[in-house]
C-alpha cells in the first residue's frame, strides 16, 4: 500500500532482526471522534456562511439589518468572522487532525474521554460565543472578539486537545514524525502564545473588560495575533492536512523531503514577524513597520516553496485529477493558497499598501484565502473522509463535480466585484480637481460601491449553495454506509533503541522527538514577537505622550464601551494617515500619543464609513442624535444601521465605578478615590447634552445611553488642537 511505501521512504532504518523479533499488535482507531468533528465542520461552515451573507447584504441593504440590536452588521459581522474561522475552519483542522494523527502515529488517540471533551468543549464555546456576540459582549479586537470568560474556556480546551495530540504522538508506534505532525505541533504552541498574549485583559463584571495594552501598543499586540491567527490557524493546520491528505488522495509521495523541512522552519520563524504590515502609515513606529515589510516579502519563498511541494506532488497523476473531486479541489485549494501568500507580502509593500488599506481589495485578498484555500481543503478533505470513516463510496460524483464548478463560480464572482470596488474606493477617496479640492464626497464612494457588494452577496449565495449541495451529497453517501466507530488496524510497538545505518540527515534527530519539536517551533516563532514587541512597551520613547491628551470622562467613558458594543470600529477608522486626501478630508494626521487612555485602540481595519479620528465637534449634538434615529435623515443614501435602541436603553451607571477602577489600575490618571464620585460628574455632563437636545425637541433622559454615545462622539480627537476638522 502507499502508506507503507511512504513510511519506508521516512523512517529511520531499523534492523530486520528487532522488526521480527517485535510482537505485532492489533488496534483500534476511533473515527466516532472524527465523524463529530465532520459533522460540526459541515453544520458550522453552513451557519458561518449564512451569516456572512447577511452581512454582505447589509452593506447595501441596510433595512437587512432589522432594526433590532442583534441583528446589525457590527455585531453579525463577528459571529460570521469567528463561526467560520474557529467554528467551521476549528472543526475542519480537528476533523483532518484527529483522522490523520492517528494513522501516521500508528495509535489510537491518547484518551477518548479527552476527545469527547474536547469536541463538546469546542462546540460549547462556539454557541456562547455566537450568543455572547449577538448581545453585544465584545473586547472589540477582531477576530479575538470573545470576553474573558470564553478566552479561559478556550484555554482550558486547547491545553486539553494539546495533551491528547501529545498523548498520541509519544505512545505511537512510528519512530518519524512526518511532516503532517509538524505543522500540527507548531499550531498548537503558537496558537497558545498568540491567544494568552492577546487576551490579557482586565475585567470589570462578568462580560466585559478592558485590553491590558493601550493605543499603539494594543494595536501592535491585536496585529501581531490577527495576522498570525491567519498565519498559525488558517494556514499551518491546513498545511498539515495538505501534506496528508493530497499523498493519500494522489495515492504519490510528497515531492520533496528537503524541501518540506525548508517550508516548515522558514514560515514559522518568518510569518511571526509580519503583523506590523497591518498599520502601514499609522501612528506605530516607523521601524517597527519596515520590520513587517521586510518579513512580509521574505514570506513568499516558503510559501510558494509549499505551494509548489504540493502541486508537484501531482505530477504524473494528472489524469486522476480530471476524474477525482477531491483532488480538484485540492489543487484548487492549493492555488488559491499561492495566490494569496503572494498577494499578502505584495500588500504589505507602502506603494501598494497606501492604495489597499481600508479599502474592500483587502476584502478580496483575504476571501481568496478563506474561501479557497481554506474552504476548499475543507471540501476535499470531508469528500475524502467520510466515504472511508463510513466503509461506502462517495454517493454522488457528478454532485461533487457540481460543487466543485458551482464553487469556483461563487469565488469568482466575490472576489472580483471586491477587487473592483477596492482599486475605485482608492481611487475615488484621493481624487483632487484642478482647484486642488476633493472631487467626490465620501458619501458618494458608499453609493457607487453598492451595485459591487450586490454582486459580492450573488457569489457569496452560489458558494454558499454549493455547501448544502456537499452536504446533501455527504448525507446520502453516509445513509449507504456504517460508521466504522473502532478501525481495526496492527502494527508493531515502536522499539525503545533504534538503531540508525548509514548517514542520516540531521533533520531526523528532532523528528524523532516531539518535545524537541515543540520547544524549536516555540523558540522559532517567539523570537519574532518578543524583538517586534518589547521596544514599544520598553522604550518610552517609542510612544511619546502628549500633554493636551486627558482621560475621558465617566459619561465618555460610557459611551466608548457603547461604541465598541456596537461594532462602530468594524466601519469607521480612528486613524488619519499622513496622506494629502486624508489631511484634507479629515484632519490633521494622527499622532501615537493621542491613543494612551484608549483600552483597546480603535484604528479599524476598513472604511465602510468615513475616519472618525477628528469627528469631535464637527456637528451639533442634534446631528448625532438624529443620525443614530436614521442615518438616512443626515445621510441620504447611507448604508449604516438605525440604532433606536439607544434611545430607549438606560446607562448601567452601577459599573462605572469599576470600569474607572480598571482604568486606574491600567494606568490612566484618575484622582484618587474618583470611582467613588465618578458617577456625580457622568450625570452633570450628560444634562448638558440632554438641555442642548432639549432645545432642539430633541427627547432624551441624561441616562438615556444615546447622551453617553453622543459624548464619545464629540471628544474625539479634541484633545488635539489645531488640526483641521472639516470632514468632507
Amino acid at each position: 500500500m502507499f502508506q507503507e511505501k511512504e513510511v519506508k521512504s521516512k523512517v529511520i532504518a531499523v534492523p530486520a532482526e528487532t522488526r521480527e523479533a517485535l510482537a505485532v499488535e492489533r488496534f483500534y482507531y476511533d473515527n466516532k471522534i472524527v465523524k463529530l468533528f465532520a459533522y460540526a465542520t459541515m453544520f458550522w461552515g453552513a451557519v458561518g456562511m449564512m451569516a456572512g451573507l447577511l452581512a454582505a447584504i447589509q452593506l447595501f441593504f441596510p433595512a437587512a439589518n432589522f432594526d433590532t440590536a442583534a441583528t446589525t452588521f457590527g455585531r453579525v459581522r463577528p459571529v460570521h468572522t469567528n463561526a467560520v474561522i474557529f467554528a467551521f475552519v476549528g472543526n475542519g483542522i480537528f476533523m483532518g487532525a484527529y483522522y490523520s494523527l492517528q494513522r501516521l502515529c500508528k495509535s489510537r488517540m491518547f484518551s477518548d474521554k479527552l476527545s469527547k471533551i474536547h469536541f463538546w468543549g469546542w462546540q460549547s464555546i462556539i454557541v456562547v460565543g455566537a450568543i455572547t456576540l449577538l448581545m453585544g459582549a465584545t473586547t472589540g479586537k477582531e477576530y479575538a472578539e470573545l470576553e474573558w470568560p470564553i478566552d479561559v474556556a478556550i484555554t482550558i480546551v486547547w491545553v486539553l486537545f494539546g495533551i491528547n495530540m501529545f498523548g498520541t504522538i509519544i505512545k505511537r508506534r512510528e519512530s518519524h514524525l512526518y511532516v503532517a505532525i509538524w505543522f500540527y505541533i507548531a499550531t498548537w504552541v503558537t496558537v497558545a502564545l498568540l491567544h494568552i498574549v492577546n487576551s490579557f485583559e482586565l475585567p470589570t463584571s462578568f462580560l466585559h473588560s478592558y485590553s491590558w495594552y493601550a493605543g499603539v501598543q494594543d494595536a501592535l499586540v491585536q496585529w501581531w495575533y490577527g495576522h498570525n491567527a491567519v498565519a498559525f490557524f488558517l494556514t499551518t493546520p491546513y498545511l498539515g492536512l495538505m501534506y496528508y491528505f493530497l499523498p493519500k488522495a494522489a495515492n504519490r509521495p510528497v515531492y520533496s523531503y528537503r524541501l518540506s523541512i525548508i517550508h516548515f522552519w522558514a514560515l514559522i520563524f518568518i510569518y511571526i514577524w509580519a503583523g506590523p504590515h497591518h498599520l502601514l502609515y499609522t501612528a506605530l513606529p516607523d521601524w517597527a513597520q519596515s520590520l513587517g515589510v521586510v518579513f512580509s516579502v521574505m514570506l513568499i519563498a516558503p510559501s510558494w516553496g509549499g505551494m509548489l511541494n504540493g502541486l508537484f506532488t501531482l505530477r504524473g497523476a494528472w489524469d486522476k485529477v480530471r476524474e477525482d473531486p477531491v483532488l480538484k479541489f485540492m489543487v484548487v485549494a492549493i492555488t488559491a493558497y499561492g495566490m494569496a501568500t503572494f498577494e499578502g507580502p505584495m500588500l504589505s509593500l507602502k506603494s501598494v499598501n497606501a492604495i489597499s488599506h481600508f479599502t474592500d481589495w483587502t476584502i478580496a485578498h483575504v476571501h481568496v484565502g478563506a474561501l479557497g484555500w481554506n474552504g476548499f481543503l475543507t471540501f476535499s478533505v470531508l469528500y475524502y473522509i467520510i466515504p472511508r470513516i463510513y466503509n461506502t463510496q462517495l454517493y454522488s460524483k457528478k454532485l461533487a463535480n457540481a460543487h466543485f464548478w458551482v464553487g469556483t463560480i461563487g469565488i469568482l464572482l466575490y472576489t472580483l466585484p471586491m477587487y473592483w470596488a477596492g482599486f475605485t474606493q482608492s481611487t475615488m477617496w484621493k481624487t483632487f480637481t484642478e482647484e486642488g479640492q476633493l472631487k467626490y464626497q465620501f458619501l458618494e464612494t458608499v453609493q457607487y460601491l453598492k451595485p459591487f457588494y450586490a454582486l459580492r452577496s450573488v457569489g457569496g449565495s452560489i458558494y454558499l449553495a454549493g455547501v448544502f449541495i456537499m452536504v446533501y451529497n455527504l448525507a446520502k453517501t453516509v445513509k449507504s454506509g456504517s460508521l466504522v466507530a473502532n478501525e481495526a488496524a496492527e502494527a508493531a510497538p515502536l522499539p525503545k533503541v533504534i538503531t540508525t545505518h548509514g548517514k542520516q540527515h540531521w533533520h531526523r534527530w528532532i523528528e524523532r522527538r516531539p518535545t524537541q519539536m515543540l520547544v524549536f517551533s516555540l523558540i522559532a516563532v517567539a523570537i519574532g514577537g518578543a524583538i517586534e514587541m518589547m521596544p514599544t512597551f520598553l522604550v518610552k520613547s517609542n510612544v511619546p505622550t502628549i500633554a493636551a491628551v486627558k482621560p475621558y470622562t465617566p459619561l465618555e467613558l460610557q459611551g466608548r464601551d457603547i461604541y465598541v458594543r456596537e461594532g462602530c470600529y468594524l466601519c469607521h477608522s480612528q486613524m488619519v494617515r499622513p496622506f494629502r486626501d486624508e489631511v484634507a478630508r479629515y484632519g490633521e494626521y494622527s499622532k501615537a500619543g493621542e491613543f494612551v487612555y484608549d483600552h483597546p485602540f480603535q484604528w479599524g481595519s476598513k472604511r465602510t464609513g468615513p475616519d472618525l479620528a477628528r469627528i469631535g465637534g464637527k456637528y451639533p449634538d442634534s446631528w448625532h442624535y438624529n443620525h443614530m434615529l436614521d442615518p438616512r435623515i443626515m445621510s441620504p443614501g447611507s448604508v449604516m444601521p438605525n440604532y433606536p435602541w439607544l434611545f430607549d436603553n438606560t446607562l448601567d451607571t452601577a459599573g462605572t465605578p469599576a470600569k474607572i477602577r480598571a482604568m486606574m489600575k491600567l494606568g490612566v490618571p484618575y484622582p484618587k478615590g474618583y470611582d467613588k464620585r465618578a458617577n456625580r460628574d457622568l450625570i452633570i455632563q450628560a444634562d448638558g447634552i440632554r438641555a442642548g437636545l432639549k432645545k432642539d425637541k430633541l427627547p432624551a433622559k441624561n441616562t438615556s445611553e444615546i447622551i453617553a454615545l453622543i459624548a464619545y462622539l464629540q471628544r474625539v480627537g479634541t484633545d488635539i488642537k489645531g488640526a483641521n476638522t472639516g470632514v468632507k
